[in-house]
């Protein structure tokens, strides 16, 4: 049992950590990594779950998705804001072209992602 919940807080802890980086970096997915890492801390560690889904960053949309398995308009608008902020600024900083393709193939994917999760009424 004590290696399941290491292993669990292991992987959460990795979670949170590629989460965070990918608030800056646009190639990582910060929702999935954090949402992960609530699944593996609830599983895990009840001091850690508790902080991730009462921090004033996350706690919102990770509710959200826990209950209803749907996002809030604003939160989706938000979401997305800041990834086409993200790629944005990536783009305009990478001097190679086939680089700033990939990067905006990605953006539209991750967009196109964001904008089919269901909404909350």
């Amino acid at each position: 049992m004590a290696v399941k919940r290491g292993f669990f807080l292991i992987i959460g802890l990795c979670s949170l950590v590629l989460g965070l980086i990918g608030i800056v970096l646009p190639l990582l997915p910060t929702v999935p990594f954090i949402l992960l890492a609530a699944f593996c801390f609830s599983r895990s560690n009840d001091r850690l779950h508790h902080w991730l889904v009462n921090h004033p960053w996350f706690a919102e949309g990770i509710r959200q998705w826990q209950s209803n398995r749907a996002l809030s308009r604003p939160l989706k608008k938000k979401a997305m804001l800041m990834s086409v902020l993200s790629f944005g600024v990536s783009i305009a900083i990478v001097p190679i072209g086939w680089v700033k393709m990939m990067l905006l193939c990605m953006m539209l994917f991750l967009v196109f992602f964001l904008w089919r999760i269901p909404e909350l009424e």
